[in-house]
């Protein structure tokens, strides 16, 4: 925003859940002038909601929680009115404690925390690529997570089976043990025979089948990728999964990420001052997006293994006393600051080309 005075300017906050919104409204002196304790989350009720704040004075910012979940649709339809929308964190605990938990506290206090200046981050826009890469990222990692489980599942039943079948299905890889029980035909004899035979022959065709979406899923973004973050995909160590996991991350609207150091707060990987008396320090970022933070650490250890600058500075790190730890939390820092600029250029031509 441009700093400029605004006639009768009223600021609007909005707790989000699921199936309501509450909405507050405060004025350029931080007075509450109006509440409105429950509208609809359809676009009927996002208007509603609007044309009652501006019926209370001129409305330019908002607060929303939530705009990635339960806030997504407002925040896409305050944008289209020229709203300008700010993310807004949940109150701190010791707040909560103090004054109570409330829907309209809540909404109260994210107008307040725009009121304030406080609210700095920006919305991701959610309408490009970035959040097609992020839908296909889900999907991937709740695949992952049940093949592993699906697999797991099956071993542990091999493990008390019956000798002869144990010895006839265990091994060592795990496509050769699906495969073996996906071939098992209905058994002869007791009913925990047969129970057993069509469960791992059951457990068998789902890892085959998570396995087919895995397939299908890295096919499709390899391909986006390829397409829509070329100058990411073409340095060292950044495979199709890893692009996509920091492109989604770092969203549609390339502006919201002012400068490298945002990234790397985005990512979890600038230092933190942890600072007190005569200890001058600092500490690891344990906030950010994890996902991105592993997506960092899996391009490092390819940049440790195979890449030849990389391998002459961990040496010299090394020689310098420092972890392998440490070490690798300064090549995810590093990683970052050459990274940035090639994400907001892969994302600005992406949303030129949508």
């Amino acid at each position: 925003m441009d700093g400029t005075l605004v006639k009768n300017e009223v600021i609007l906050g909005v707790d989000t859940h699921l199936d309501t919104h509450v909405g507050v409204v405060i004025n350029d002196q931080g007075k509450v002038i109006g509440i409105l304790t429950s509208i609809p989350t359809n676009r009927a009720g996002y208007l509603k909601l609007l044309t009652w704040a501006r019926s209370l004075g001129n409305v330019r910012r908002a607060g929303v929680e939530g705009t990635g979940t339960y806030g997504a649709g407002l925040a896409r339809l305050l944008r289209e009115q020229g709203i300008e929308v700010w993310e807004v964190n949940r109150p701190d605990r010791a707040k909560r404690r103090l004054q109570g938990k409330s829907d309209p506290t809540d909404a109260e206090s994210a107008a307040r925390t725009v009121l304030s200046g406080n609210a700095t981050a920006t919305p991701k826009s959610q309408s490009g690529v970035a959040e097609a890469l992020r839908m296909l990222s889900v999907a991937r990692r709740s695949a992952v997570k049940a093949r592993t489980q699906t697999i797991n599942q099956l071993r542990s039943l091999l493990i008390s089976a019956p000798n002869d079948l144990r010895e006839r299905l265990w091994k060592t890889k795990p496509e050769e043990c699906v495969a073996g029980c996906a071939r098992l035909r209905k058994a002869k004899g007791s009913v925990l025979h047969k129970t057993l035979a069509a469960t791992l022959r059951l457990l068998a065709k789902r890892w085959l089948m998570l396995s087919a979406e895995l397939k299908e899923i890295d096919v499709t973004l390899d391909r986006l990728t390829s397409q829509s973050a070329k100058r990411l995909r073409n340095q060292f160590g950044v495979g199709p999964q890893t692009a996509a996991t920091l492109i989604a991350v770092a969203g549609d609207n390339p502006e919201r990420l002012r400068n490298e150091a945002a990234l790397a707060a985005l990512c979890g990987v600038n230092p933190l001052q942890a600072s007190s008396g005569k200890t001058i320090r600092h500490r690891l970022n344990r906030g950010g997006n994890r996902s991105a933070n592993n997506a960092l650490w899996t391009i490092a250890m390819v940049l440790m293994r195979s890449e030849p600058r990389t391998q002459s500075y961990v040496a010299r790190r090394a020689a310098q006393g420092m972890s392998n730890k440490e070490i690798q939390r300064c090549l995810k820092h590093y990683i970052v600051r050459e990274l940035y600029p090639l994400i907001l250029a892969d994302l600005s031509d992406a949303a030129a080309i949508t």
